[in-house]
């Protein structure tokens, strides 16, 4: 049997997570969380719900994103491969419906129907590029009713060579595969999505994805 390459992100991290995220959240703002709020409450700002839509939040995490969703009365799918972060999600949310999924592999066959919504807050980031492209184009093409969005939130920079300019500022960087706009939007493009992109803080900005 072949050697698998190790997983860079494993859900067990963010089991260990889970207890003090929200908790690291609420901390002086600065990177990776600086705009954090902004993110997620520019997601339903463009997504604009109304009551009885149906959403999908990929990597839902503590459930935060959802949660303004809910309060809006959609009816919300929630998916991440941390069974201790679904934990914490479910107890704010217990009206939502909960899959223990990674995103890297196909959705469930529970939720091959299409979403009003599909959203997500600071997951894409764990994904190489041609990764982020090609998951982005299932959702939208095959997931989305007509005239659906998809909304994605995550750190990301302008450039890389903005990147590398706040880079030099950050005593603890972690190298992960972060959004770089200019890059991102022509490979989304050249896959047939329209795509844009709003800079919200120097590390974090919001796609919204649809058809071409």
């Amino acid at each position: 049997m072949p050697n698998l390459p190790p997983d860079l992100f494993p859900a067990s991290d963010f089991d260990e997570w889970a207890e003090t995220y929200d908790q690291s959240l609420r901390e002086p703002a600065a990177f990776p969380f600086d705009g954090y709020d902004q993110v997620l409450e520019t997601i339903l700002r463009r997504a604009n719900p109304q009551a009885g839509q149906t959403v999908l939040d990929l990597g839902t995490g503590t459930g935060n994103l959802a949660l303004l969703f809910a309060q809006k009365g959609c009816c919300l799918t929630c998916t991440d491969f941390s069974e201790a972060m679904l934990a914490k999600a479910r107890q704010k949310l217990p009206g939502a419906s909960f899959f223990l999924h990674d995103l890297r592999k196909e959705l469930p066959a529970e939720l091959t129907q299409p979403f009003d919504h599909i959203v997500s807050a600071y997951v894409f980031h764990h994904f190489e590029l041609d990764q982020k492209i090609r998951i982005c184009a299932d959702l939208v093409c095959n997931h989305l009713t007509p005239g659906g969005s998809l909304l994605i939130g995550d750190l990301s920079f302008p450039s890389r060579a903005a990147q590398e300019i706040f880079r030099q500022g950050i005593a603890d960087w972690e190298d992960e595969f972060y959004w770089l706009a200019d890059e991102s939007l022509a490979g989304l493009e050249k896959a047939g999505l329209t795509a844009a992109y709003l800079q919200l803080s120097p590390c974090a900005g919001v796609y919204a994805l649809r058809a071409g």
